[in-house]
C-alpha cells in the first residue's frame, strides 16, 4: 500500500488499546484506530513502514452485527466512546479477549496462572466523577464551543451538551459556562497562537456525597482577540522568548479588575443553577504553559472551597481540584475490593504484623483500605498535592499507622529505611520506570500486587518480573471507563524461593556407621520425594539431619554440627519437619 491511498476492508479485530485490523479485499493488512469488529471500513493509509501501513478512519461502511446499543448524538465526532454501539457485555469480551491475549504472551509457559472474568462497573452511563472540557472552536473561525476534542483533532472541539458519560450536573455546568461566555465575547486560548485566555473546565463531583468543585482554567491574557493586533517588534522578540521557556506569549495582560466582574458574573450564573448536587467550591486556576493541559499556576477561590468529599469501602476522602482520584468511583469500589481480596485472600490477619508499601499511592486510597488490617503502609506519591491530601484524608479516617512521602519513586526508596513485607503496585498509565522495577524486586518480598490501567505496560513490566523470579498467581480485569477502550487489570505475583541455607557435605562412605535404615533412600531421593509431594518445597542435607536425629535415626557423630561453636545453625521450619517425616515414613525410615 501507498501513504495516500484510499480503500475499504473488514475489521477482523482490535487490539489494545484501539488498533483495528483492517484486512482489504486484496488480503493485506492495515491498521485503523477507532474501528470495531465486524465492521467494513473505508480509509485513508497515512503511514507505510518496514511493510506495515495504517490508516485514518474515514467512514464506517457498513456497522458490525455487533453494533445493536443505542449512543449519543456525539458518537463518532466526540473521540470519547469508541464502544457506546456495542451492548456492555460485547464491550466487556473485547477488552477481556484483548488483556487475556497480552498477558498469555507474556507469561507464556513461565508458570501456571488463573485469569478471572472481568469484573464491571456497577454504572454504564453516567460513572464519571471528573471531565477536564476544552474551549475552542468546532471549525476553524466558529463561535466558542466547549467541550471535547473532535476524533482525530488536535484543534477542533466538540460541544458535547448531551455526554452520556456524565449526569446531568456536568451538562447543565457546561452549557452555562459556554452561554456565559459566547455573551460576554471572551476568546479562547488558541493552541497554535499560543493567544487568548479561556482554556479549561474541571468538573468534579462525588457520587456518593453529591457534592461539586467547579474550576476554570484561563491564561493571564487580554480576553481581546489579540491575534488580530499587531505587536510591535520588542513584543515579537519577548514572545518568542517566553515560548521557547514554555510559558504563552502575552499580547497584553489581563485588567485584574475587569477579570474580577468577568468572574463573578460567570460564579453567579452556576449559583443560580438548580443541580441536583451541591455546589461546595467555585474557583479559578492560571495556567500560562504552552502545553495543552490542566496546570495549576495559582488558583483563587471564588465561592465556597477548594476541595469536596468523597466515600468508597467505608472511608471518606478529601479531593482537591488536581489531586489523583480514579474517575469512577463505584468502580473504583469494585477495584479495589479485588485487589484487596487478591492480597488477603482467605485469611483476614495476613498483613497483621507486616509493613505495606503502597508506591504511586496518589492520594493514598489504597493505602487507608488497608491500613486497618496491616502494621504499617508507607505511602510514595510524586504528586505532593495528592501527597498532602492523603496525610488529610489518614488523618480524617483516624488511620495513624500510614506514612506519606512525596517523590519520584526510584529516588524516595533509598531514603526508607523500613523494609517492605509486601508491595502494591499503581501505576501512571507508562508502567514503572526500569531502574525503579529493579529496586522494587531486590526487596524480595513474597507476594505483590500490581494495578495496571494501562495492561501493555503490565505485560512488558512482567515479563521482567518474570525473569527475576517471580510468578503471576492469578490475574483479573476490572472494567473502570465503560463506552472506552481502557481497562484496568489486577495482578497477584508470588516470589519463588530457593533455599536460604547451604550446607555443603562430604560423606566418606567407609567411615559411615550406616543402619538398615539409613540405607534405604539417600537424601537426594528425600529431597525429590518432598518436593513432588509439597508443591516444589525444597529441603537440605542440613534439615533432613535435624529430622533424622529428631527420629533417632543414627548419623555419625559429627555429621553436620556447626564448624565452630559460635556458629548459629538455622533450624528446620514446622511445615518442612513435616514434610520430611512423612518423606521417612513413606522410604520405611521411621
Amino acid at each position: 500500500m501507498k501513504k495516500g491511498q484510499i480503500a475499504e476492508g473488514n475489521v477482523t479485530t482490535v487490539e489494545f488499546p484501539n488498533k483495528g485490523i483492517v484486512m482489504t479485499d486484496e488480503g493485506e493488512r492495515v491498521i485503523v484506530k477507532n474501528t470495531i469488529p465486524g465492521q467494513r471500513v473505508s480509509f485513508a493509509v497515512n503511514k507505510v513502514r518496514k511493510g506495515k501501513a495504517e490508516g485514518r478512519l474515514l467512514e464506517t461502511v457498513k456497522k458490525s452485527p455487533r453494533e445493536t446499543a443505542d449512543t449519543c448524538r456525539h458518537f463518532g465526532q466526540c473521540g470519547g466512546c469508541t464502544y457506546q454501539s456495542l451492548p456492555y457485555e460485547e464491550q466487556l469480551k473485547i477488552k477481556e479477549t484483548q488483556v487475556r491475549g497480552m498477558i498469555e504472551q507474556a507469561i507464556g509457559d513461565a508458570c501456571a496462572y488463573e485469569f478471572l472474568p472481568i469484573r464491571h462497573s456497577p454504572r454504564v452511563l453516567a460513572y464519571r466523577n471528573k471531565m477536564e472540557f476544552s474551549f475552542g472552536d468546532e471549525y476553524k473561525d466558529g463561535p466558542l464551543a466547549l467541550g471535547m476534542h473532535k476524533r482525530g483533532s488536535f484543534y477542533d472541539i466538540v460541544t458535547v451538551e448531551d455526554c452520556r458519560i456524565v449526569d446531568g450536573d456536568f451538562r447543565a455546568i457546561l452549557m452555562a459556562t459556554l452561554a456565559y461566555f459566547r455573551e460576554q465575547e471572551i476568546f479562547f486560548y488558541h493552541r497554535l497562537r499560543h493567544t487568548g485566555y479561556l482554556r479549561h473546565l474541571l468538573v468534579r463531583k462525588a457520587v456518593k456525597t453529591g457534592e461539586i468543585l467547579v474550576d476554570l482554567i484561563t491564561t493571564t491574557q487580554d480576553w481581546r482577540n489579540v491575534q488580530e493586533q499587531e505587536p510591535d517588534e520588542r513584543a515579537k522578540i519577548e514572545a518568542a522568548l517566553l515560548e521557547k521557556q514554555g510559558r504563552c506569549p502575552h499580547a497584553g495582560t489581563v485588567n485584574e479588575e475587569k477579570e474580577k466582574q468577568l468572574l463573578a458574573g460567570w460564579k453567579d450564573v452556576l449559583l443560580a443553577l438548580s443541580l441536583e448536587g451541591t455546589l461546595k467550591g467555585v474557583l479559578h486556576t492560571k495556567n500560562d504553559s504552552v502545553a495543552d493541559v490542566v496546570k495549576n499556576e495559582g488558583t483563587e477561590v471564588l465561592f465556597g472551597q477548594d476541595y469536596f468529599y468523597e466515600e468508597l469501602l467505608g472511608l471518606r476522602f478529601q479531593i482537591s481540584p488536581f489531586s489523583f482520584f480514579q474517575t469512577n468511583s463505584l468502580g473504583a469500589e469494585v477495584l479495589y475490593s479485588t485487589a484487596r481480596e487478591f492480597i488477603l485472600g482467605d485469611n483476614p490477619d495476613m498483613l497483621a504484623d507486616k509493613t505495606v508499601y503502597d508506591l504511586y499511592s496518589g492520594t493514598g486510597t489504597i493505602a487507608q483500605m488497608l491500613a486497618p488490617v496491616c502494621k504499617k503502609v508507607v505511602g510514595v506519591e510524586i504528586i505532593e498535592e495528592a501527597v498532602e491530601a492523603a496525610k488529610e484524608n489518614a488523618a480524617l479516617n483516624h488511620l495513624d499507622n500510614c506514612e506519606f512521602l512525596a517523590g519520584d519513586v526510584l529516588k524516595v526508596l533509598d531514603t526508607i529505611e523500613e523494609r517492605p513485607d509486601y508491595i502494591v503496585l499503581d501505576p501512571p498509565r507508562d508502567g514503572i520506570h526500569p531502574k525503579a522495577l529493579e529496586k522494587i524486586i531486590n526487596y524480595g518480598v513474597d507476594h505483590m500486587i500490581y494495578i495496571s490501567c494501562k495492561p501493555t505496560s503490565l505485560a512488558r513490566d512482567l515479563e521482567v518480573l518474570l525473569a527475576r523470579g517471580y510468578v503471576v498467581d492469578k490475574v483479573q480485569c476490572v472494567d473502570m471507563f465503560p463506552n472506552t477502550v481502557h481497562v484496568e487489570t489486577v495482578c497477584l505475583l508470588s516470589k519463588l524461593h530457593e533455599a536460604k541455607h547451604h550446607v555443603n557435605v562430604t560423606v566418606d562412605m567407609d567411615e559411615m556407621d550406616i543402619t538398615s535404615a539409613e540405607s534405604k533412600a539417600t537424601y537426594e531421593e528425600i529431597k525429590k520425594y518432598v518436593a513432588e509431594h509439597n508443591d516444589g518445597m525444597k529441603v537440605t542435607n542440613l534439615y533432613i539431619a535435624q529430622v533424622k536425629k529428631k527420629c533417632g535415626i543414627i548419623e555419625r557423630e559429627n555429621y553436620n554440627k556447626p564448624k565452630s561453636e559460635d556458629e548459629i545453625q538455622p533450624q528446620c521450619p514446622k511445615d518442612k519437619e513435616k514434610a520430611i517425616e512423612d518423606a521417612l515414613r513413606y522410604f520405611q525410615m521411621k
